[in-house]
Formats: structure tokens, sequence, C-alpha cells
């Protein structure tokens, strides 16, 4: 699939344009779902032809289909597109995503860093407790359990700020080895058309994950996909940051 330039869904959310049944698919709760949206389902011999195996009634809705996002690998990069005027600049969605699950909370969180990879204030560090910082240029959107959004205004960053780093935590003791794949996307704006995604699935024991990094370099600012885990806690991770956390 990543060879023909796709990815795969986390979920069934609105970058989904087409539905590979393998054994069993056609049991899955979410078909009706599927059927409503009028998604083009496909059995997995799909994969090695597709082309060829093309539904005809799906191509007026084909029409419709923004570009694909470009699938990153872990440590991709690309340039973000960026209005010459402050007033017309897009502003910037991270967007998380991965499989529900039951007993265990995911929380998404952002810091706001300078030249010496520190947070200048307590306040450039995003996260439910304070879902906005004082001028309101990173903010966390809570999209449902398992979707949170990074909201950024990059044009309204102070100049000496030097990158946004999105990142995940879990709560309590468990880890992102059983979570699954975190997919993370970058689009300029709710409901934008992604420019990037990137499906980060390599996790153990992992209670942290760097998901990405919105840097500037020179005039241009750029999206890189990390996928960097480590076992400690939210704490530990925001304290490395500068974050002067109250035990």
């Amino acid at each position: 699939m990543v060879e023909r330039g796709g990815s795969a869904a986390v979920n069934l959310s609105r970058s989904v344009t087409d539905v590979v049944l393998l054994d069993g698919g056609e049991r899955d709760r979410r078909m009706r779902r599927i059927t409503d949206l009028g998604l083009p389902v496909h059995d997995q011999h799909w994969l090695a032809a597709p082309a060829t195996a093309a539904d005809p009634a799906a191509e007026p809705r084909a029409a419709a289909i923004p570009q694909a996002p470009l699938v990153l690998p872990r440590g991709g990069v690309i340039d973000l597109r960026m209005s010459s005027s402050a007033a017309l600049a897009p502003q910037w969605h991270a967007i998380a995503s991965w499989a529900p699950r039951e007993h265990c909370e995911i929380d998404v969180v952002a810091f706001v860093l300078y030249e010496d990879e520190q947070v200048t204030f307590d306040e450039d560090f995003v996260f439910y407790g304070a879902p906005e910082n004082p001028a309101g240029t990173v903010r966390l959107l809570t999209d449902g359990p398992a979707e949170q959004t990074i909201a950024m205004d990059l044009t309204s960053l102070p100049p000496a700020s030097r990158k946004v780093v999105v990142a995940a935590a879990i709560d309590g003791n468990a880890m992102f080895g059983g979570v699954g794949p975190v997919q993370v996307t970058a689009a300029p704006g709710r409901g934008a058309a992604p420019l990037a995604r990137a499906t980060l699935d390599a996790a153990t024991t992992e209670r942290t994950l760097l998901l990405a990094e919105f840097y500037r370099r020179g005039p241009v600012w750029r999206f890189r996909a990390v996928g960097q885990g480590y076992d400690h806690g939210l704490d530990v991770l925001a304290r490395g940051y500068g974050v002067d956390v109250t035990d």
C-alpha cells in the first residue's frame, strides 16, 4: 500500500478514500457507516492491481476527492505552504488518531520551544489541564477518545520560537505497544485536505511518544514525522523541555 503512495488509516476518518475487506471484514461494525458514506469497497486482491479493479460507480465521487496526502516515514520532512500575508496564513493542525481502547487514556500535548530546545514559560506547555497558551497561538482540540488535534497559528508565534513539538502520553501503566499504530496528519486547518500523513507503529514499552515537529528552517516552516518514544511518563518529558512540573 505504501509503495503505491497510500497509507492504512487507523480510524474511519475523513481521509479514507477506499476500504479493503480482509477475511471476516464484512462483519465489522463500521460497515454500515462505510455504506452510508458511499466509500468504494474492495477485496484484498485489489491491493495488487487497484487500477484494474476500480469501481466505475465510484467515479463521480472520486472527482471530488482531494489529492492524497504525502505519506512520510519516520523522520520524513515536508515544507509547509504558507501565505505571505499573516491574515491569510492557514492555521495548521496536527491530528493524532489511534484505534479506540477501553482501558487506556491517551493525551496529546504540545511544547513551544526556543533556540535552546526549552520552553520560555510553563505556559508554553499545552495539555489537557491548560489547553491553550496565553496568546492562543497553540491550542488543544479534543475530537473524541481516539483523536485529538493541536491547532497552531505558526505565523503569529514569537520570532524567537523555533519549534512546536507534538507528543502523546499514556495515563497509568499502559504502554504504546498495546495501543498499536498512531497516525499523525498535518493539515492547513480543520476540514482541509491533509498535506502529509505518517503512521507510527514501532512502539513497544514506551509511555510517551514524540509524534511530530513543526519547526523553522530559515523563513520556511517544516513538518517532520518523528515517532521517538520513551519509557518515562509525561511529567519527565515536560521537565526535559524546561517545564516546572508540580508533583
